[in-house]
């Protein structure tokens, strides 16, 4: 039998990676994790905890504002964009030395260096080959930007955090959850913001009235958002970018941001030459216990392009371990299902949803019953803000199940958590009906909602 250095190999220091790597060796395993960048992944380094960062950061601008209806007055504020960068910088260097000491004190080799994987059991990182019982790929994504003219003059959501200088006018291309959160995030910060995307409603995916409430609101937010719109090329001036848009149509901008989607990291792996099926779009093809075509290799995360979000990849990642070495103590083996899984998405104002949405359903179920409500939050009357709240029921007619939870307005992602607890578990619209609200909230909408909006 073949004597491995290690029982488990991690390729990628992100959430899923780092997560598999402590997890098995607290069970015991010898266990490798290498990784050429930053520790964290994306989600720490140039996702989740900047971007989140960011658009607290945003809201400040509007808070100021809204503080002279409830009796305060101040004087116009000033933003310091070096402030904002040096002490989000200072917090992510903290939770990469977090990240490094969670692996170390749980007895992970942390190898520093650029991974390609070099057989079914072997890994070479800066030219020496590790050998392990298995190896897991948790590489996750890069950002995408389409071959345009002028292509070398964008930048992408990895670099948008330490630009230099602030873009005052800022041009955000693409429609989807990270393009609509830079947009409301500089808007807030006091750019001019003009967002382009090239379909008919931006956030394809999420539920119609969503998506057109959301545009709405970030247009009353002050961002220029078109839809049916895209760039033919982009010219360095004098004075700044110059976008020549497809319908002739130019912009000034001092910055262009393509956030038009993400690919997962797999080039340059040495994955197709090691046997590993990858998809069309670069995903490695696993099976339901995340294992590739090749048994000694799994793989987790963006890697993979289930759904792409940091809570995702760590459930991978403990159903990877508990197939490997075992489930805990009196616990059965993970297993993770991709129905109701809660998502937000931090635009202004956020959104929380989670299930299905109404077209979604209605395909899905045949008869469904929709509750829907808009109105002005409490708050917001006094703020002077003409910031409105949209929240949404989907029911299955024939389980009475809610099987769909939508909301956009102020921390839609913190109300939504709780309520997808009640929904993995099966919660019915009568549950609902006889759960007490908490007053005043706007949570408590989802509890009071009586009227069928439509059927």
């Amino acid at each position: 039998m073949q004597d491995f250095e290690f029982d488990l190999f991690v390729v990628g220091g992100g959430s899923g990676g780092v997560r598999a790597a402590r997890m098995a060796a607290q069970r015991g395993a010898r266990v490798a994790l290498v990784e050429g960048g930053a520790m964290g992944g994306t989600c720490v380094n140039v996702g989740c905890i900047p971007k989140k960062l960011y658009s607290y950061a945003a809201h400040y601008g509007e808070g100021f504002a809204e503080a002279q209806g409830f009796g305060w007055t101040v004087q116009a504020p000033t933003f310091d964009w070096a402030t904002l960068k040096a002490n989000r910088a200072r917090e992510i260097s903290r939770l990469n030395g977090v990240y490094a000491q969670l692996l170390h004190k749980t007895g992970v080799q942390v190898i520093e260096g650029w991974a390609q994987v070099a057989g079914p059991h072997s890994v070479a990182v800066n030219g020496q080959v590790h050998h392990a019982r298995h190896l897991l790929v948790a590489t996750g994504g890069r950002p995408v930007v389409p071959d345009i003219p002028g292509r070398e003059h964008v930048i992408t959501s990895d670099d948008i955090f330490d630009l230099s200088p602030f873009p005052q006018r800022l041009l955000v291309v693409g429609g989807g959850y990270i393009a609509c959160e830079f947009a409301s995030i500089f808007n807030g910060l006091g750019a001019q913001v003009t967002q382009l995307y090239r379909g008919g409603q931006v956030l394809r995916g999420f539920d119609d009235e969503v998506r057109d409430f959301v545009a709405a609101q970030m247009r009353g937010h002050g961002v220029d958002l078109r839809v049916n719109a895209d760039v033919a090329a982009i010219e360095r001036t004098s004075v700044g970018l110059q976008v020549r848009l497809a319908d002739g149509g130019l912009i000034s901008a001092d910055a262009v941001l393509y956030a038009t989607g993400r690919a997962p990291h797999t080039q340059g792996l040495g994955l197709a030459e090691a046997g590993v099926s990858l998809n069309a779009q670069g995903a490695i093809e696993v099976d339901e216990h995340y294992r590739s075509s090749v048994p000694s290799i799994y793989a987790v995360g963006d890697v993979i392009a289930k759904v792409q979000l940091t809570p995702v990849a760590l459930g991978e990642a403990m159903v990877v371990v508990d197939q490997l070495f075992g489930p805990l103590a009196g616990q059965a083996a993970r297993h993770l299902s991709y129905d109701f899984i809660p998502t937000a998405v931090f635009t202004h104002p956020s959104i929380g949803t989670v299930g299905w949405s109404e077209a979604q359903a209605r395909e899905r179920f045949g008869a469904i019953r929709v509750y829907c409500s808009e109105f002005k939050a409490l708050k917001h009357t006094l703020s002077g803000s003409s910031e409105r709240t949209l929240m949404k029921l989907i029911v299955d007619d024939a389980s009475d199940r809610v099987v769909g939870l939508h909301m956009v307005g102020d921390e839609a992602g913190e109300i939504v958590q709780g309520f997808a607890v009640a929904m993995k578990a099966g919660a019915t619209k009568a549950v609902f009906d006889a759960t007490v609200g908490i007053h005043p909230t706007a949570a408590e909408e989802f509890v009071t909602m009586r009227e069928v909006s439509r059927r």
